[in-house]
C-alpha cells in the first residue's frame, strides 16, 4: 500500500466527494494511517484492483461487531468512473462475498450517502437491503447475507 498512497487517497478522495459533494471533512493523514490500521488486520481486505497497467478499482472490507454479532462490512468500493458499468463492481462484490465467507460472517453490511443514487442502485442489484439512515441521514445502511 505504501507504494500506492497517492492511488488510494485519491480513489478514496473521489468517492468522498461523490458521496458527499465535497472533501471539506476528507483527511488524508487520518486515511492513511485508518488503512494502515484496517491492513494490518485484515491484509486480504484490501484490494487496489488493476487493469492493462492502470489501476481501475479499489475495496476496502473489514469484520466488525454490529448488535453484538460479528458481520462483515464493506468500508470501500471504488470504481474509476471511465470503468463503471462494466462489471468490475461485480467482480470486486464477488471478492467481498468470498472474503466475508472466509471470515465465518453471514451478513455484510456498508453505509452509503443517500445522494450517492448511482451506487445505491448497485447495491441493491446485488441483493443490499436498506435498514435504515444513520448519521442524522447523512448516510444510509445497507446490509446483506450470504
Amino acid at each position: 500500500m505504501e507504494k500506492h498512497c497517492e492511488e488510494v487517497v485519491k480513489f478514496r478522495s473521489d468517492s468522498f466527494a461523490v458521496s458527499f459533494g465535497n472533501t471539506f471533512d476528507f483527511d488524508k493523514e487520518e486515511y492513511l494511517n485508518w488503512l494502515k490500521e484496517k491492513i494490518a488486520n485484515y491484509p486480504e481486505g484490501f484490494v487496489l484492483a488493476k487493469e492493462d497497467n492502470k489501476f481501475v478499482g479499489q475495496l476496502e472490507l473489514s469484520i466488525r461487531k454490529y448488535e453484538d454479532k460479528e458481520i462483515g462490512y464493506v468500508h470501500l468500493y471504488y470504481i474509476t468512473p471511465e470503468e463503471r458499468g462494466k462489471g468490475k463492481g461485480q467482480e470486486l462484490h464477488d471478492y467481498a462475498k468470498q472474503f466475508f465467507k472466509s471470515n465465518n460472517v453471514s451478513e455484510y453490511h456498508l453505509r452509503v450517502s443517500p445522494t450517492n443514487t448511482s451506487a445505491v442502485k448497485f447495491y441493491r442489484k446485488i441483493g443490499m437491503n436498506e435498514i435504515g439512515p444513520e448519521m442524522n441521514g447523512k448516510v444510509i445502511r445497507m446490509r446483506a447475507y450470504l
